[in-house]
């Protein structure tokens, strides 16, 4: 008896291992904009970016329904641009989920009310943190800037505040596969640093031109880095960053590389 407790131990103790790893796949859905849901193989729920009450491309039901979400686990924002920060003030407080992001964001974030203290965590490039059980995520360079434009609530009035660096974003999921959102971003040497020190499955990357990386530029971009699985985001949101999607995917197409362009909604399983 004390033999059959004790093998049944240990297949418990091996299925809660396996379980705390995720056997399941990693299933994306994109919000429009930059903002995506990410499922991770263990089940948590990743949001980023969520620009969605005021995006023009948010699916339903996003738009109005947060709780469609599903529970958020892990919230990060990449930086303070309306289409960006979006609505993670709001999700943070309706799930009491801390929101992730580049220290001089969240600290306008902190000071001018929008979030509370203890929903909050500064991080900036190269630092990484574990916000969920088998979750690591690390902050990596973007050439981007990065701004909050607030509504003071004593004038009525738009005030412009700072708002740090711009970040990247390398998520690694519980069974190892790794994501790189590369947030807005323009062109720049580091990324095959980046993909060379962190090796990235999948690379969720700007493609719009005009604040962003164009498909010329988001092309050398995937030279540099060497992933095969690009999902191009940032674009066809409003007229200037508009592209051609059947010559950006033949562009890349061309040049031996594969373009994924998605519609807001769409899903992708991994």
């Amino acid at each position: 008896m004390g033999l059959l407790a004790a093998l049944l131990a240990a297949w418990m103790g091996f299925a809660s291992a396996a379980l705390a790893q995720g056997t399941g796949k990693t299933e994306l859905l994109w919000l429009g904009q930059a903002g995506f849901r990410i499922k991770t193989p263990g089940g948590k729920i990743i949001v980023i970016d969520p620009w969605l009450s005021g995006g023009p491309k948010t699916p339903a039901p996003y738009k109005t329904d947060f709780s469609a979400l599903g529970k958020i686990d892990v919230l990060l924002v990449t930086h303070g641009h309306v289409d960006h920060l979006g609505d993670a003030p709001a999700l943070a407080k309706l799930n009491n989920t801390v929101l992730y992001g580049p220290a001089d964001m969240i600290t306008p974030l902190i000071t001018l009310g929008l979030i509370p203290a203890n929903l909050s965590h500064r991080f900036n490039k190269t630092g990484h943190v574990k916000p969920a059980p088998g979750i690591k995520v690390t902050a990596v360079a973007a050439e981007h800037s990065s701004l909050i434009v607030h509504t003071n609530p004593a004038t009525g009035k738009l005030e412009s505040h700072p708002a740090g660096e711009a970040v990247g974003y390398i998520i690694e999921m519980e069974n190892g596969f790794k994501i790189w959102h590369m947030g807005d971003t323009g062109l720049f040497g580091d990324m095959k640093f980046i993909s060379e020190r962190y090796k990235p499955d999948l690379v969720l990357m700007p493609i719009g031109g005009n604040f962003t990386m164009d498909p010329e530029d988001a092309l050398e971009a995937a030279r540099f880095i060497g992933c095969d699985k690009i999902v191009g985001v940032h674009f066809n949101t409003w007229p200037p960053i508009a592209i051609d999607q059947e010559a950006a995917r033949t562009l890349f197409s061309n040049a031996g590389k594969h373009l994924h362009l998605p519609s807001p909604g769409a899903e992708l399983s991994l």
